[in-house]
């Protein structure tokens, strides 16, 4: 099984939230997934990021792969405040 880290869209229409989720590569985006690390609210100023940082480290030494979105939003929870990424 080859995981993927991604984002799984919630919320209602023209009000995306978005779920950091752990799913299964062949499974749909709002589909099964495995495990829930985080959550990403793009509509708030600045936007709002929860992460659970150690279950990902945990997935990403099990090989789970994250895509470029969520790739950039782990950077940008990782940066230093008041530094631009």
């Amino acid at each position: 099984m080859a995981a993927r880290i991604r984002l799984a869209r919630h919320g209602a229409k023209k009000r995306p939230f978005y779920r950091i989720v752990v799913a299964d590569r062949e499974c749909r985006r709002d589909g099964r997934f495995i495990e829930i690390v985080g959550t990403y609210n793009p509509l708030k100023e600045p936007a709002d990021v929860s992460l659970k940082q150690d279950r990902i480290d945990y997935w990403l030494e099990k090989g789970a792969k994250p895509t470029d979105t969520v790739k950039n939003i782990i950077k940008r929870q990782k940066a230093p405040e008041g530094a631009t990424v």
